[in-house]
């Protein structure tokens, strides 16, 4: 019996790890799979996955850092498991922080299996020297999104383009309905500091967007039960109890088609967010030490993927100290007043969309797996 062990430490890679596992199973469905992941995963491949995705979700250095007891004890015995149980392969879906970390260490200790990542780390934008590291310790790199193939090749590292999932994603989503006028859309993120840091300033927009628009609504999205609770509490404490009904929870792809227009956390959202056709701004803000660290190492002009997979800026980027209510509202009376602008900007995100593929991106993702296992 063949045994994977697999590594997803965020929602967005719980969700592309049991797209991966479920596709995985059906072409050889004897495989043993264990492992760190989230609900999904846990579902696909059962109580060989230790659901750990709540905690480890976190964004920002200061916040990594507070957590580094935890992350420290999770690593040892993360390697420490696939030494000793000594899988046939490793699967690394995203997370780069912990996953590259977690590659290296196995070399280190002489892990013979395949190493294979699933969902490039974006190391082209902050990090271009890790590559060389990387073609040391991963036999098999599957990208999704089709720039990533080229760059990761030229390093002597193995790169396949599986194609992006959201394609198919969008196709068993879509709704098909029209866009409700004057609904605002606020996406602040799954983690909860992420949240913390983005809704007080949508609440505080939403005050200036309602006095230049009367009629405008909103609906806010909650990544989960958990998240829609701390959502309430910040309506409260910012003196809007009427907010807390504009919350859902679960409806996260059809409030992006039902939505005039949205703002969206900076992340796999975004990505998301125009596959829809939902005219955005992307939105981040996040601790000034996480920032300016990350001010040093980004070498790329932009932060969304969507204007980096179109190498200009299509979505418009509200990032840290150029994120205020003030800005956040104007960006959104602008995109509801501007029917031209809006049309336009649904054209540019559809024309970056057909770039990421034709669909069948886990199934082709699952057998570029088995064929390095081969």
């Amino acid at each position: 019996m063949t045994h994977l062990y697999i590594i997803a430490g965020e929602v967005s890679g719980d969700t592309h790890g049991a797209g991966l596992l479920k596709e995985l199973l059906a072409l050889e469905p004897t495989l043993k799979i264990s492992g760190l992941g989230g609900p999904q995963m846990r579902e696909i491949a059962g109580a060989g996955i230790d659901d750990w995705v709540e905690t480890a979700g976190v964004v920002g250095l200061w916040e990594v850092l507070k957590m580094y007891g935890y992350f420290k004890q999770r690593f040892n015995a993360v390697v420490s498991a696939i030494m000793t149980e000594k899988p046939a392969s490793v699967i690394l879906v995203d997370y780069p922080g912990f996953n590259l970390r977690v590659a290296k260490e196995l070399r280190l200790k002489g892990y013979a299996g395949k190493i294979i990542y699933y969902i490039s780390p974006q190391v082209w934008a902050w990090k271009k020297g890790r590559v060389k590291t990387m073609a040391k310790v991963l036999d098999l790199m599957i990208c999704i999104v089709p720039f990533e193939k080229d760059f990761y090749e030229k390093s002597g590292l193995r790169t396949e383009f599986s194609g992006h999932p959201m394609v198919d994603r969008v196709v068993t989503l879509r709704r098909n309905w029209e866009r409700e006028r004057a609904l605002v859309g606020w996406f602040p993120g799954s983690r909860l500091n992420e949240v913390k840091r983005l809704f007080p300033i949508m609440l505080q927009a939403s005050l200036g967007i309602r006095m230049m628009h009367p009629q405008v609504r909103f609906a806010v999205s909650a990544a989960n039960e958990t998240l829609a609770g701390h959502l309430r509490l910040m309506a409260d404490e910012a003196g809007m109890p009427e907010a807390k009904q504009w919350i859902e929870t679960g409806t996260v792809y059809d409030l992006m088609q039902r939505a005039q227009v949205g703002a969206v956390a900076s992340g796999t959202a975004t990505l998301e967010a125009a596959c829809f056709g939902l005219p955005y701004a992307l939105v981040y803000q996040v601790n000034s030490l996480t920032y300016l660290a990350a001010k040093i190492v980004v070498r790329i002009k932009n932060i969304g993927i969507i204007n980096v997979l179109a190498k200009r800026t299509v979505v418009s980027e509200l990032v840290q100290g150029g994120l205020t209510a003030d800005t956040l509202a104007a960006e959104m009376v602008d995109l509801l007043s501007n029917d031209v602008r809006r049309s336009n900007l649904q054209e540019d995100l559809a024309e970056v969309v057909a770039t990421l593929g034709q669909g069948g991106a886990y199934k082709r993702a699952a057998r570029s797996v088995l064929e390095a296992l081969q």
